[in-house]
């Protein structure tokens, strides 16, 4: 590895991790709210709320009617 040069790489990703954090939060209490309270509503809850986007693409296909 003799060589000296450097390479910079930035990641300009910030403002998208924030939206997606932002839905993120907004979904859990979303699904917690529907749930029943117990402790494993709860966890269901979260992990519905990880995966809110395939909801959405099969509420949106189901709507065109594919």
């Amino acid at each position: 590895m003799g060589s000296d040069s450097r390479t910079r790489v930035t990641v300009r990703d910030g403002q998208w991790g924030f939206f997606w954090f932002l839905a993120y939060v907004g979904a859990a209490i979303y699904f917690i709210s529907v749930s029943d309270g117990s402790f494993w509503g709860v966890i269901l809850g979260l992990l519905q709320a990880i995966v809110w986007p395939v909801y959405v693409v099969y509420h949106v296909l189901v709507l065109l009617g594919a």
